[in-house]
């Protein structure tokens, strides 16, 4: 079984290498596959192309500590993470209920990777490993790095860097946070580190200044009127200052962010000597995430769409940052020689396909307070040419290798409007049969709840594209993301989309059910019952999310009974025949 391209993982890994102690540990909730789309392995392969000595415990059983030791004790820092995605979210569905498959695991096996994974293994190093620091990263950790709501527990949690008993949490995407956490243990003690960007710790005194925005004080009275405080507060001044919160005798420090990758420095990133496969320890197993992203390319990082119910800017940021068109086309020519290539490249894109290369004009991306550099107007400092991602496309186009290329990733339409040349090129080049957009709703109230373009921007985008592909004698369909239970959507808004849906003729399998995951707006307006305006709106709960879902999905016969209570229910029963006719 060869190892040799892969991180250590175990002694036998360490004394091929004649490696006696590692510099760094990484722990991931992921079971361990070399390939820039999973966060750990990019912490990993980057500290490793800076000099340290990295190794990988993936997936450690929390009830075995041999797990946990067989690397030994490192030089630096234990790096813990849950792994690719939020534990809870990827054992639950909106409903509470245990998933039936673990992407991220060998053969879609549930239960390798704990609840509350980063909590759970931090506190296990810090028993074994007494006095080794112990840093957090990765989406659980950075999404829950200030007190937060738990949708699981149905409560106020602390920021996970107290529940966890770790050092310092690292939030977004890490790596220049980590490169210099790294750097400075070399010499410091863990007191001293305390001021690098993108970064939360505890501390337990403070000097007060200008510069220093104080949160709410954590306590066991700290309801929903104090997290709408908390959040706006939040919201207002994390980019720009630091933020401090106390909690039991100690301040959470929360740094701003770290400033963004420039090109030279992503195209590194994206050129480490990654082998881009499952470690052989998994044999033939199968790892779904893996399948799904082995052929597509990550074209750029970040995202000014601003969602409400989405937690990518809090994590990736706003700022676009793209990779050069050569470096893309260099991991094409890596991809091309795996043997799982068959000629095609399944994805070009990001959280938002069509935002490669867009800046800021003025150069304020970082820091300006707008939450949205597209909503409810493009930003008249927005550069929002698609020229760059065309040159990008029509150049990867060139390639005769490739059979087929496609744009899977969202398409943010309202953007795409702006380019008709752009929405013509991906109708006849780069799209398999099906598009698939998000509207999320056609109720113009709760798109503003959700921060989204008008109904009437979709069916722009919808009209044009299929005029497009008709042009090229392609018979291409768009399949629409909808969220049912958003904060703010009612039974008759959900009946107006459902109207929509059956003239159209639409059959959605699947739908998104509204899950407040940690620190999005949509989750605080969920749990306080109230909007960004402190107004209150309506929460869907309960039954009433069963009766939206049926809805949605009106064709399926088992649906028929909820649908006439939901008709019953808004007091629309002269819809009855109109649904329940075949």
């Amino acid at each position: 079984m060869n190892h040799s391209n892969f991180l250590p993982i175990n002694k036998k890994d360490l004394q091929k290498r004649k490696i006696q102690q590692l510099d760094i540990i990484i722990i991931t909730g992921d079971a361990y596959v070399d390939h820039p789309s999973f966060g750990p392995v990019i912490i990993a392969r980057f500290l490793e192309s800076h000099g340290y000595t990295v190794g990988i415990i993936s997936q450690p059983d929390i009830n075995n500590d041999n797990d946990f030791v067989e690397l030994g004790r490192p030089k630096l820092f234990f790096g813990i993470s849950s792994g690719n995605m939020d534990s809870m979210i990827n054992h639950y569905t909106a409903q509470k209920k245990i998933r039936s498959q673990d992407a991220y695991s060998p053969d879609g096996k549930i239960g390798l990777r704990p609840d509350r994974a980063v909590i759970k293994y931090s506190q296990i190093v810090k028993r074994l490993f007494k006095g080794v620091p112990i840093i957090l990263g990765g989406t659980e950790a950075s999404l829950r790095r200030i007190p937060h709501y738990d949708f699981w527990s149905d409560k106020i949690r602390n920021s996970i860097l107290f529940d966890s008993q770790a050092d310092i949490l690292v939030y977004g995407m890490g790596e220049k946070q980590i490169l210099q956490i790294a750097q400075l243990l070399e010499t410091k003690n863990l007191s001293e580190i305390t001021e690098i960007k993108g970064t939360v710790v505890k501390i337990r005194y403070i000097s007060q200044n200008d510069r220093i925005i104080f949160l709410p004080e954590y306590d066991k009275l700290f309801n929903k009127k104090k997290f709408w405080q908390m959040s706006q507060e939040f919201e207002n001044f994390y980019r720009t200052k630091t933020i401090m919160q106390k909690f039991s005798g100690f301040y959470l420090k929360h740094n701003p962010p770290a400033m963004p990758l420039e090109q030279k420095e992503l195209d590194n990133l994206y050129s480490l000597p990654y082998s881009r496969k499952p470690h052989p320890k998994y044999k033939k197993s199968t790892i779904k995430a893996f399948e799904q992203i082995k052929l597509s390319i990550t074209s750029h990082r970040g995202c000014f769409g601003g969602c409400n119910f989405c937690s990518i800017g809090y994590h990736q940021g706003k700022t676009i940052q793209s990779r050069s068109i050569k470096s893309i086309i260099s991991e094409i020519e890596t991809i091309k020689r795996k043997d799982y290539f068959h000629g095609s490249i399944s994805d070009i894109g990001g959280p938002s396909s069509n935002m490669y290369q867009m800046t800021c004009k003025i150069g304020i991306s970082r820091t300006c307070k707008r939450n949205s550099c597209i909503y409810p107007k493009i930003c008249e400092n927005l550069d929002h040419s698609h020229s760059y991602l065309k040159k990008l496309l029509r150049t990867i186009k060139k390639d005769d290798e490739l059979k087929n290329i496609f744009v899977a990733s969202g398409i943010r339409f309202d953007l795409a409007l702006k380019d008709e040349d752009y929405i013509k090129l991906i109708s006849k080049n780069f799209t398999g049969g099906l598009l698939k957009l998000a509207p999320e709703h056609k109720s113009e109230r709760v798109l503003k709840y959700m921060y989204k373009p008008k109904f009437d921007q979709y069916l722009e985008f919808y009209n044009k594209f299929r005029n497009f592909s008709k042009q090229v004698n392609k018979s291409q369909a768009i399949v629409p993301y909808i969220i049912v239970g958003h904060p703010g959507a009612t039974l008759q808004d959900t009946i107006e989309l459902a109207i929509y849906l059956k003239k159209s003729n639409v059959r959605l399998k699947q739908i998104q059910e509204f899950t407040p995951t940690p620190m999005t707006k949509s989750t605080m307006m969920y749990f306080t019952g109230l909007d960004d305006q402190g107004n209150k709106i309506h929460i869907s709960k309960g039954r009433e999310l069963k009766l939206q879902k049926a809805l949605i999905q009106w064709f399926i016969p088992e649906n028929r009974k909820f649908i006439i209570e939901a008709l019953v229910k808004a007091k629309r029963k002269n819809l009855m025949r109109f649904f329940l006719n075949k």
